[in-house]
C-alpha cells in the first residue's frame, strides 16, 4: 500500500500572532517580532514626528494574493516597512476586492496601533495614521472611493487615495 503524505491545510483564520511579516532589510517576523523592530526604530529618535501607513494591494488577476505593507515613517528621516501575503482568493468583482483590501489594511492598521500604543504609552502614541487605498479619481475604481474612504475614517483613519497613497501602490506592490 502506498503511503501520501497529506499536508494539514492552512487555517483560515490565523490568528494575528501567526502572521508572517517580512522586510527587505530586516529579515522575516511574526507579528510580536515586527512591532518589535518597530518600537526599536522609533526608540531611536523618540522625538521626531511618526505615521503609521498600512496599504494593501493586489493583482488585476484570478485568483489573487492580497499583499499589505506596514510602513513607520520617521517623517523626514526615512522609514520602515514590513509586508505580509495573504492567501490567494478569488473575487467576483472589482469592488469586492477593492473592499478586502480596505479590510486588509484597516484590520492590520487596528491590531498595530493597539499595539503600539501598548507598547510606547498614550503620551507617546501620534495621530496621523494612515490607510492607504489603490483608488483614485481616474479609472474603474472611482465610484468606490466615496464608500471605501468612509468605512476607513469610521475606524479612525486618515484614508489615502491616489495619487498619494504610495503605501499601497508603491510599497505593498
Amino acid at each position: 500500500m502506498r503511503r501520501v503524505k497529506i499536508e494539514p491545510k492552512r487555517k483560515q483564520n490565523m490568528s494575528i500572532e501567526e502572521t508572517n511579516f517580512h522586510s527587505m532589510t530586516k529579515g522575516s517576523f511574526g507579528f510580536s517580532g515586527m512591532i518589535e523592530e518597530v518600537v526599536k526604530f522609533v526608540k531611536k529618535e523618540p522625538h521626531r514626528f511618526y505615521k503609521i501607513i498600512i496599504g494593501t494591494d493586489s493583482e488585476a488577476s484570478s485568483p489573487v494574493s492580497l499583499v499589505t505593507a506596514v510602513t513607520i515613517w520617521r517623517v523626514g528621516n526615512g522609514a520602515v516597512h514590513f509586508w505580509t501575503k495573504s492567501e490567494e482568493k478569488k473575487f467576483a468583482t472589482l469592488r469586492d476586492r477593492i473592499f478586502q483590501e480596505a479590510i486588509n489594511s484597516i484590520t492590520l492598521a487596528q491590531e498595530v496601533r493597539s499595539r503600539l500604543q501598548v507598547v510606547l504609552g498614550d503620551e507617546f502614541f501620534w495621530d496621523g495614521n494612515e490607510v492607504h487605498v489603490d483608488i483614485g479619481e481616474n479609472g474603474p475604481t472611482k465610484e468606490l472611493i466615496d464608500s471605501v474612504v468612509g468605512m476607513i475614517k469610521g475606524y479612525n483613519f486618515l484614508p489615502v487615495i491616489k495619487p498619494y497613497s504610495f503605501g499601497a501602490s508603491i510599497v505593498a506592490d
